[in-house]
């Protein structure tokens, strides 16, 4: 395993934003709360302050670090001046916003994780409001912060290209599945998905039900593959989010209600199960900041059919077969050889353990305590004091 250097103990008070939690217990969220627990052994005692949204319910227990409840809400219009004056009284060092939006003032230096720009590159999901909101947020965000963190090279490249962010102001530091995301006995997997009335051998899609998850496109493959006589069941595990109310009727108009399963907000046990009993992933998303879905699959054994788009092809690497997501032939010529070639399914499986394994926690962590380092450190070019 890489040694990595013990951070020092002369950072200061330092402070981590799980604000988000209490809100959308999603991606992001899982991010800081993973990120808290490998900080929380990595700092010294006392020096990790934890920032919750009042409403929270599932607060994270660490020893060595400070809970704090707070009101402002995530992404509240007056979120940068009222969640400065709530963390003054911390005396922070530095504040790591997890979703992007720092304070505009309370704690001396600040870094921002940026997971993707998605509403940049398809604003026409967005109200008008929400248009002017985030593209004054992040505009303000990247301009405020000491340093910035990004999930993927991808969506580095999208803030030099988008924000004119040079490049050595963003590190980028990739994300990691839970370890609970593993194969499991046939018999446990089985006994899962008779709960749901599924059996094995299905396509899974696992995300929000959004447009930019491209989830049209993938119907559309599974309507070739039933015209080609492979009449697989394709199950849609998630949550509904913006226009979904049209995905629900092109299920209807393709005829394919009897063979595709949505399943919102299932349980992480079941979770695991249904990557376990899956043929495969698909995931022909237009757009993912990093895609953490593709890399739960590989952990389970499962291979993964996803778009050559954004951060894709950076997190399954080897382990899956890119496919062009505005083409459902291709996406349907690609599942339908996974479906059908054992020898490519076994070598896939193989490739995506090793894959899989490059991610951890630990190194996300020790990678992000690097970059508050950097930023503390007296040589530093951001040594304002901006409290």
């Amino acid at each position: 395993m890489k040694a990595y250097p013990q951070p020092p103990a002369s950072l200061g008070q330092v402070g981590l934003d799980l604000r988000l939690h209490a809100y959308a217990p999603g991606g992001i969220s899982r991010y800081a709360r993973h990120l808290a627990e490998q900080l929380a052994q990595l700092l010294p005692p006392d020096t990790l302050h934890l920032s919750y949204h009042r409403q929270e319910r599932t607060p994270l227990a660490l020893a060595g670090a400070r809970a704090h409840r707070l009101w402002t809400p995530p992404h509240h219009r007056l979120e940068r001046w009222t969640l400065g004056a709530e963390i003054y009284p911390q005396q922070l060092n530095l504040f790591h916003s997890t979703d992007f939006i720092p304070p505009a003032w309370g704690a001396r230096h600040s870094v921002i994780t940026v997971h993707d720009l998605n509403f940049l590159h398809y604003p026409q999901y967005l109200t008008a409001e929400a248009r002017r909101y985030y593209n004054e947020q992040i505009v303000w965000a990247v301009a405020r912060a000491d340093a910035i963190i990004a999930d993927s090279h991808a969506t580095q490249r999208d803030l030099e290209q988008l924000l004119d962010v040079p490049a050595e102001r963003v590190t980028v530091i990739h994300l990691a599945a839970e370890r609970v995301f593993h194969p499991l006995p046939e018999a446990e997997v089985k006994q899962a998905l008779a709960r749901h009335g599924l059996e094995p051998g299905y396509l899974l899609f696992v995300g929000t039900w959004e447009p930019r998850k491209n989830l049209p496109g993938l119907l559309q493959a599974l309507a070739l593959l039933h015209a080609g006589g492979d009449n697989c069941r394709l199950v849609i595990a998630g949550r509904p989010g913006w226009l979904c109310a049209e995905i629900f009727a092109q299920v209807e108009q393709l005829g394919l209600a009897p063979w595709v399963h949505f399943l919102a907000d299932v349980s992480l046990s079941d979770l695991i199960a249904l990557y376990n009993g899956a043929a495969l992933l698909a995931l022909p998303s237009f757009y993912e900041g990093f895609g953490l879905p593709a890399l739960e699959a590989l952990q389970c054994g499962t291979p993964t059919v996803v778009a050559d788009r954004a951060s894709l092809p950076e997190v399954v690497g080897q382990a899956g077969l890119l496919i062009d997501p505005e083409s459902p032939e291709t996406l349907a010529s690609a599942c339908r050889r996974l479906l059908h070639d054992e020898e490519l399914r076994a070598r896939l499986r193989e490739e995506g353990f090793r894959q899989a394994a490059r991610f951890t926690w630990e190194a996300t962590a020790r990678q992000t305590l690097a970059v508050y380092e950097k930023v503390l450190s007296p040589v530093s070019s951001n040594v304002a004091n901006r409290v």
